[in-house]
């Protein structure tokens, strides 16, 4: 998956609001399939085959690499946000 613009598509729920853990879990796929075409494509490139260039395998490594730093930064946000809510006087 790339991050590029409208690549995900937020899933509607009845009221008309995103549903976040759909949108979450899709967006993991999406970091997930990213991450295996990018590992196939170097695994290719390794084993010579002629239609992959080490240009398309950075490339595919970078997106890669991309898209896992955002992912852990909507994670680290999300445990701070955790955080923040149990520390809260009740």
């Amino acid at each position: 998956m790339s991050l590029e613009a409208g690549s995900v598509r937020m899933p509607e729920t009845g009221s008309g609001g995103a549903d976040f853990s759909a949108m979450l879990k899709q967006t993991l796929g999406a970091v997930n399939e990213t991450q295996q075409t990018a590992g196939n494509m170097t695994k290719a490139f390794e084993t010579g085959d002629a239609r992959i260039s080490l240009a398309e395998v950075m490339v595919a490594t970078q997106k890669a690499s991309v898209s896992f730093q955002g992912m852990l930064q909507v994670r680290n946000k999300l445990v701070e946000a955790y955080k923040d809510v149990m520390n809260m006087p009740v």
